[in-house]
């Protein structure tokens, strides 16, 4: 665990030296797009930190290339290099997409382009979904592993990019993911081989930590700079290469034969990556539903995601990330302490954790139902009442309705008299 470290510590620090050199480049030659009707930001905010980040793991590979002629466990990762050389082949095409994405925002169908392009080296030349560890499912055939494993691939790209939109929420959402898968990968080797505690997946998972963390500080609210599309679309190709390293080459029995029950192998290596990813897969979905119900293209823009939603239910911005962080901790953290026994424990976790998030979450529903119910009892022309006013939707109601009606005439008054406020002479 500590070479992981190590790598995690050598991603941040060079993603976080990086980040402040883009964001310097990018304020001096103003490289940054008009605000959006859709952002929740006011003022312009360079969207390049996807740079720095890739950057930092470029770096971070780079290293643990060079310290793999040093440390066996490292080489044999290393030994063949055609999936290393995939992945950051993708993820540079990924850069590079979502830079001019950022820059000059290019359409929807020519980024999907590029987001299957990518997938389809690292399916091609790197990872693959050869099988489902789920009873031991063989996928079919070739093809069909590098179908499922492209559709894979950009549907976690996509769900992660669709929740960049507060400050600090990709990047601690993803660090919080990926710390858990971590941790995972780390316990399922070591009782897999005990000798060897690395994997493809461990590195990818370790680098990915420390480049959310050393871009994060730039990026807290309120942001320096955002990581933009080649920061988020980045961390989605990671993500899922990672998982699917993982997922689609773990073989059950082995963990059978360690002694744990059958519900260990054959649901945890599915429950863990999908854990990590449910938030944003949730709002992907509910995106999707939502715009080809209303007619329009799945991948157009809208102000109506998660996030969004719980800045109109009554939520800051800190909080809004911050129920998004527990979400994730909750539901990650849960799954992983499946792979201990007793799963009693686990399921506690997990049970109490859904209900404190939920109580959070919908907070500002109560504290609103409960300032509504004082406004209306409230005496007329008491100081409570001024004060509560605004919480009452009758006198809201009332008030618009007040403003929006022109008056009508008067009964007791002449069509033309100039005490009319309808009279001719005084319209």
């Amino acid at each position: 665990m500590t070479l992981f470290l190590a790598l995690a510590v050598i991603s941040a620090v060079i993603t976080f030296g990086m980040s402040l050199v883009v964001y310097r480049v990018a304020m001096r030659f103003k490289l940054y797009p008009k605000i959006r009707e859709r952002d929740v930001h006011t003022r312009p905010t360079p969207r390049l930190g996807g740079v720095a980040m890739f950057l930092g793991i470029l770096v971070a590979f780079a290293v643990s290339w060079l310290l793999s002629s040093q440390f066996g466990v490292l080489s044999l990762i290393f030994s063949d290099a055609g999936p290393i050389l995939a992945i950051l082949g993708a993820s540079l095409l990924i850069v590079v997409l979502g830079v001019a994405d950022d820059l000059w925002d290019l359409d929807w169908m020519t980024k999907l382009a590029g987001q299957f392009v990518a997938a389809g080296i690292v399916a091609w030349l790197g990872v693959q979904i050869y099988s489902l560890p789920i009873g031991g499912l063989t996928i079919g055939s070739p093809v069909m592993s590098i179908v499922i494993t492209l559709f894979a691939i950009v549907l976690v790209m996509n769900a992660i990019n669709f929740i960049d939109g507060l400050d600090g929420l990709v990047a601690g959402v993803a660090l919080i993911a990926n710390g858990t898968f971590l941790v995972y990968t780390y316990l399922l080797q070591r009782d897999i081989s005990p000798q060897n505690y690395f994997s493809l997946a461990g590195v990818i998972a370790a680098i990915l930590v420390g480049a959310c963390a050393g871009f994060l500080p730039l990026n807290w609210h309120p942001a320096k700079m955002f990581m933009g599309d080649a920061g988020a679309l980045l961390i989605g190709l990671l993500m899922a290469t990672s998982a699917i390293s993982v997922t689609g080459t773990i073989n059950p029995e082995a963990l059978q034969t360690l002694g744990k029950s059958s519900l260990v192998p054959a649901f945890i290596p599915v429950t863990i990556p999908f854990a990590v990813l449910v938030i944003p897969l949730l709002d992907f979905g509910l995106a999707v539903v939502r715009r080809l119900r209303a007619g329009k293209s799945p991948f157009s823009a809208d102000r109506k995601h998660l996030h969004h939603r719980l800045l109109d239910m009554g939520h800051s911005h800190l909080h809004a990330v911050l129920i998004f962080y527990a979400w994730t901790a909750v539901l990650s953290i849960g799954c992983l302490l499946f792979f201990f026994d007793p799963y009693w424990m686990a399921i506690v976790f997990v049970a109490i954790g859904l209900v404190i998030c939920t109580a959070i979450t919908l907070a500002p529903l109560s504290r609103r139902k409960a300032n509504e119910a004082a406004a209306e009892l409230a005496p007329a022309g008491s100081k409570e009442a001024e004060e509560t006013a605004r919480y009452d939707q009758l006198d809201i109601a009332s008030e618009q309705l007040r403003v929006t009606t022109p008056p009508g005439p008067r009964d007791d008054a002449a069509p033309d008299d100039p005490a009319d406020p309808t009279s001719k002479e005084t319209r």
